[in-house]
Parts: C-alpha cells; sequence; structure tokens
C-alpha cells in the first residue's frame, strides 16, 4: 500500500487536494461553533481562557440553582460549578464536561429564577448525556469520512489528468471530493439537533424530579422563537444545529405542560435573591444611565437600592455611595453582601484601614467565603501596618487553599510576604500569580528566581520547580 499525501500529487490535483483539506478544516471548525444549546453565542476565548466574573453572592445562589438538578441528574458528586462570562448577550453553554457556562446577560434577562434554573437544567441535560464526547466521537468520524472522499476524489483527478484535459474524469473526481460533505455537514448538523432536543427532554425530567415548573424555560426558549422566527422563515432545517425553532418550542411545551409542577410559581424569598442578583449585575455591569432608567429613583426596593448604590460607588460620590450603603445594611443587618460592598467601596476609595472592619464582619457571616476572604487580605496588606502582616498571610493562604486559581489572591500574599521579607515566598507568590494569569514566562522568570532563594528539596523549592517546568495552566 503507498501512502499519498497531498504533496505527491502533480500540479492540478495537488492545488484540488489542498482545497477539500482547506473545506475540511472549515466544515470541522462549522461544527464545533455551534455547540451553544442557547440563542447568541459567547465570545471567542482567546488563549488565556474566556473572561470570566466572580462574584461570592451571585456564585453561591447560582449553586443553589444547579444543586438539586445536578444531584437528580447523578452528577451531584461530579464538582460541577457555573461560571459567568464577562458576556451581556443572553447564552449559556457547556465546554469541559465540568462546568456550566453563562453569560451575565442570561442573569440580567431571566426575570424569574424558574427562568434561569430551566436553562442551567438544559445544560445539565448535555453532560449528563455525554453529549461533548459523544459530538466528538462523530467529529473525528465525519473527518475521517471526509478524508476518504478527498483521497478518493483526488485519485480520481489524477487519474483524469493522466487521461487527458478533455476526458472528463477530472470533473468526476471533483465532484467525488465535494458530493460527500454536504452529506457529512448535514449528518453531524441533524446529530446535534437530536442532542438539542434530548437536553430539552432531560431538563424537563430534572425539573420534575425537583417539585419545579419547567414553565420558566418554555418561556425563554419561546421568547427566542419570537425574536428569530422572521429570520428562520425559509430556512433549510437540514442546515440548522438546532431544531427549527417553532417545532422546538413546541415539543418543549407539551412536555412541560404534562408536568403536574407546571403553574408552580417561585418561592418569594428566592425571587428576592434573584432579583438582588439582577440589581448587582446592572449596577456592576451597566452605565450608571442605564442603571437609572431600570432602576430609577422612584423605585425604593431593597434590589433597587442595591443597583443604584453599586452604581454610586462606582461611578459617583463616595460619601453617597456610602450613605446609601449604610441604609442597605439597616434593612438588612445581616447581609454579609452589604458589608463586602461597603468594604470594597472603602478599600478602592483609597481607606484601606477603614475597610478592614466590615470586612471582617462579612468573613463572619460569610462563614469566611474566600473571595471574600482575599478581599480581606488585600485590605489589611494596603493598610500597611505590620501589626497585620501575618494575619494577613494566614487569612489569604486559608483562602487559596479553597480557591487555588484566584491569581489576586496570590499576588496579595506576594505584597504580604514582601512587606514581611520573605522574599522567596514573595517570588514564588507572584510566580504562582502570573501562571494563573496565563503568563507564563514571566511566571517561569519568577519561579527561577524563586528556586534559588529556597534550600533545594524544600516544599517551596518542589513548588518553583513545579512552575518552572510547567506548560501552562488548563483552560
Amino acid at each position: 500500500m503507498t501512502k499519498v499525501t497531498v504533496d505527491d500529487l502533480p500540479g492540478r490535483a495537488r492545488r484540488a487536494g489542498r482545497a477539500c483539506l482547506s473545506r475540511l478544516t472549515a466544515a470541522i471548525c462549522a461544527a464545533a461553533l455551534a455547540l451553544t444549546p442557547v440563542a447568541g453565542r459567547a465570545q471567542a476565548p482567546e488563549q488565556k481562557g474566556p473572561p470570566l466574573l466572580r462574584d461570592t453572592e451571585i456564585e453561591n445562589l447560582l449553586r443553589d440553582y444547579t444543586r438539586p438538578i445536578l444531584r437528580v441528574a447523578g452528577l451531584e458528586k461530579q464538582n460541577i460549578s457555573v461560571a459567568i462570562i464577562n458576556d451581556p448577550s443572553f447564552n449559556a453553554f457547556v465546554a469541559d464536561g465540568r462546568r456550566i457556562f453563562v453569560n451575565y446577560g442570561a442573569l440580567m434577562q431571566s426575570q424569574t429564577p424558574n427562568q434561569l434554573i430551566g436553562v442551567l437544567a438544559h445544560e445539565t441535560g448535555h453532560l449528563a448525556g455525554g453529549h461533548l464526547s459523544k459530538l466528538r466521537t462523530q467529529l473525528a468520524q465525519a473527518q475521517t469520512q471526509m478524508i476518504v472522499a478527498m483521497l478518493l476524489g483526488v485519485g480520481a483527478m489524477v487519474a483524469g489528468s493522466r487521461s487527458g484535459p478533455n476526458s472528463g474524469a477530472s470533473n468526476i473526481g471533483a465532484a467525488a471530493v465535494s458530493a460527500p460533505q454536504e452529506l457529512i455537514r448535514r449528518n453531524l448538523l441533524s446529530y446535534q439537533r437530536q442532542q438539542e432536543e434530548n437536553a430539552d427532554k432531560a431538563a424537563v425530567k430534572f425539573l420534575d424530579a425537583t417539585g419545579q415548573s419547567a414553565k420558566g424555560m418554555y418561556e425563554t426558549f419561546r421568547r427566542f422563537t419570537d425574536e428569530s422566527l422572521f429570520a428562520a422563515r425559509g430556512a433549510d432545517p437540514y442546515a440548522q444545529s438546532h431544531p427549527m425553532p417553532a417545532e422546538r418550542v413546541r415539543a418543549l411545551e407539551e412536555l412541560a405542560r404534562s408536568s403536574p409542577n407546571w403553574d408552580k410559581k417561585d418561592d418569594a424569598a428566592l425571587q428576592l435573591r434573584h432579583d438582588m442578583m439582577r440589581a448587582k449585575t446592572s449596577g456592576f455591569m451597566e452605565r450608571p444611565d442605564t442603571v437609572y432608567r431600570r432602576y430609577p429613583l422612584s423605585n425604593t426596593s431593597l434590589p433597587a437600592r442595591y443597583a443604584r448604590a453599586i452604581s454610586t460607588y462606582l461611578h459617583g460620590d463616595s460619601r453617597s455611595a456610602l450613605a446609601q450603603i449604610d441604609s442597605l445594611i439597616q434593612s438588612e443587618p445581616n447581609n454579609p453582601y452589604f458589608y463586602e460592598l461597603r468594604g470594597q467601596a472603602l478599600l478602592e476609595g483609597g481607606r484601606p484601614q477603614d475597610a478592614i472592619a466590615p470586612l471582617r464582619k462579612a468573613v463572619s457571616m460569610s462563614r469566611g467565603a474566600p473571595l471574600i476572604e482575599m478581599l480581606l487580605g488585600q485590605a489589611l496588606v494596603a493598610s500597611n501596618n505590620p501589626a497585620t502582616t501575618e494575619e494577613a498571610i494566614r487569612i489569604l493562604k486559608a483562602a487559596l487553599a479553597r480557591e487555588g486559581e484566584a491569581p489576586l489572591g496570590y499576588s496579595q500574599l506576594a505584597m504580604a510576604y514582601g512587606r514581611k521579607g520573605d522574599y522567596a515566598e514573595a517570588d514564588l507568590a507572584s510566580a504562582q500569580a502570573a501562571y494563573l494569569r496565563g503568563d507564563n514566562k514571566t511566571a517561569r522568570e519568577l519561579a527561577s528566581r524563586a528556586k534559588t532563594r529556597f534550600p533545594v528539596g524544600s516544599p517551596g523549592w518542589v513548588r518553583a520547580d513545579d512552575i518552572v517546568a510547567a506548560k501552562g495552566p488548563s483552560k
């Protein structure tokens, strides 16, 4: 058997072969990009990973949303988490088998907990069904089929070129190359549409098993159907990665309405937490004029006051912001996130010493939430008080033991060690921060310097050596 490569072929056949490889790559990439199950498309991740947002309050709420769903899906012990992407469009997807990614736009646009829970249940359906690994298998099979079709077609073109330019055999070869690709592409997209339908069915099943309504999920999908009806009119259903919108929503409605939980409402306390989450996201992510249009001064609800306080602290007068935050604390004196906000406003306003007390309260009330502990550690370091340096190191190390992928925590730890004069640990912590940011060159340089400061074979030396030898953090 002779191994044939593209460069072994004569001119015309070689050019056709390269064109086929280009089309093959495009087809595979198109199939891979069509993975987002909900309308909209997230930003393409850069080499350093997608831009993620972190917040203890919102992450705790999303964890409460997903925990019962993951339990009935048999995924409770898989350590699956929800990551928030810095993107205002409505989108959610799974990409690595251990995280559900959701755009902050989906948080903002979901008016009820049930609407967002339905989307998360749909993504859980993809995880429970192993759709990612199955799709990778389908892509690999499609790639093999395309390569075989390409080589057969190229062989026919080679034979045609030997028979003469007017033989017609070369045209037959070109047709043999291109014809199977469309069929393979349609088969891939049809397979993916089936995955979407299966995820819908699984989501309704999970919601029903947890005593929740699928009405919110249906409302969300119906909204996207209404928005896309005109665009989908006249479209080829076999050329779409998702079922035709109206068809999919009709099937989902039939499933959802058959559940005895169809008319079940969200708990009032959960709805308030959801509204607070949306207000917080608006305050941090939207322009002040947008925030005040969404939450005008005439709206005196707790979520509206929350959004305005955050927006004022970020864009307005710090004295007014602190007064608004104090009013929130008066309304809910046991809310740790109000104290966190006060501490953050003081810290970023250049008053780290004043930020320590409210952040201590926030840490205590949140039972040691790692992200809030890091903020407290930052305030202790920024206060430039030698008496609090050891406390800052202890708090930051405890937080990083539970939240080890936070560059900010390592950066603050490096500063604390530097204040103490422990330059070996400072270099190591700085290297870990750079490593997590994806700056591998700086990470290796700092880790190499740290190795010269630690005794050979010590725990610090070993950790630094691991960074020197590493290729970079997994994304």
